[in-house]
């Protein structure tokens, strides 16, 4: 197992030298490790200058909520962002299935596996993941107590699957990195009508003053997607709101390739992200609270939307999405 030095030296950079890490490990080091290019420290009234821009943007829609509270999260950005009239009609037809819970068991597994003392084999953070998440309120809870145990096994195998390879390619997580799962960070616009809220799988590192020190990183176990950038700048936007100081760097991580997609964040994409989200509060308040009528944007989400036997554009897509290529 690698040792992480106690150094105060920064996360990702404080490596023991007690066994070698391998190829695929030393790639994230390098990758998200700090260097003379790191980006530097915000100009002063910068986060307060974003703040208010966001607030100037979305003041006129606000009164439409009605004295109801708008939760704002990545997926809600990404949906409204694409096909207004998918993102209204899934809302509320969310099912649970080996494939999607997959993703949940692991995720918990991985985060079980930062924290945990002793060294546990995939399998068996695994279970305690199903244990604790069939216990949850919330979650895959009731779909986990009612699976077939044929149904369970395929879950459990994929799930391990997902966390070995996890294990075997990300360098181990210590302490001395200051490491947080799951952790939810919020910022509330209009005394609190507007809730931006996101919770990253992974953040490391602490402030340091004002000079940006954390990398959050989100752990995919699909296929790569141009929405997943969206969703760190989105994070990292969160953050510095939240905190007045950006995120040194931010990064996906693809767990079935064992490959990180990484970008710092400078004062562009801030700018990028705040008009970004500005302009998905003022869709969603509109679609939702307002009562416009929402656009549709065929294309992938076509292919399980509810309303897809009843939608002219989403029909025309999916009947080319069908056609051979010649």
């Amino acid at each position: 197992m690698t040792a992480m030095s106690t150094s105060t030296s920064h996360p990702l950079r404080s490596v023991g030298v007690v066994s070698a890490l391998n190829p695929a490990q030393q790639q994230i080091i390098d990758l998200l490790g700090t260097s003379e290019a790191d980006p530097p420290s915000l100009p002063s009234g910068f986060v307060a200058q974003l703040r208010a821009e966001i607030d100037e943007a979305t003041a006129p829609v606000v009164e439409a909520l009605a004295g109801e509270k708008l939760w704002v999260s990545k997926h809600a950005l990404a949906n409204i962002h694409g096909c207004e009239a998918h993102h209204v009609a899934s809302r509320d037809t969310f099912s649970w299935s080996v494939a999607n819970a997959r993703g949940t068991v692991a995720h918990r597994a991985i985060e079980l596996s930062v924290h945990w003392r002793a060294d546990k084999a995939p399998g068996e953070l695994v279970d305690e993941a199903l244990a604790r998440l069939i216990n949850d309120e919330r979650g895959p809870s009731g779909y986990l107590q009612t699976l077939p145990e044929g149904d369970r096994a395929q879950l459990r195998g994929e799930a391990t699957d997902l966390v070995a390879k996890f294990l075997e390619c990300f360098p181990p997580l210590r302490d001395a990195w200051w490491v947080r799962s799951e952790g939810g960070v919020i910022h509330e616009l209009h005394d609190g009508r507007v809730v931006l809220s996101g919770k990253p799988d992974l953040t490391l590192g602490r402030p340091r003053g004002a000079s940006p020190s954390k990398v959050i990183i989100d752990l995919k176990t699909g296929a790569r997607s141009p929405a997943h950038r969206e969703d760190l700048r989105f994070y990292a936007l969160v953050e510095t709101l939240r905190l007045g100081v950006p995120p040194r760097k931010v990064a996906t991580y693809y767990v079935d390739a064992a490959r990180a997609e990484a970008e710092d964040i400078t004062e562009a994409h801030l700018r990028s992200a705040a008009r970004r989200v500005s302009d998905g509060v003022i869709k969603l308040i509109e679609v939702l609270h307002a009562g416009r009528e929402p656009n549709r944007q065929p294309g992938p989400p076509c292919r399980w939307c509810p309303i897809s036997a009843t939608c002219l554009p989403g029909q025309s897509y999916l009947r080319a999405d069908a056609a051979p290529d010649w």
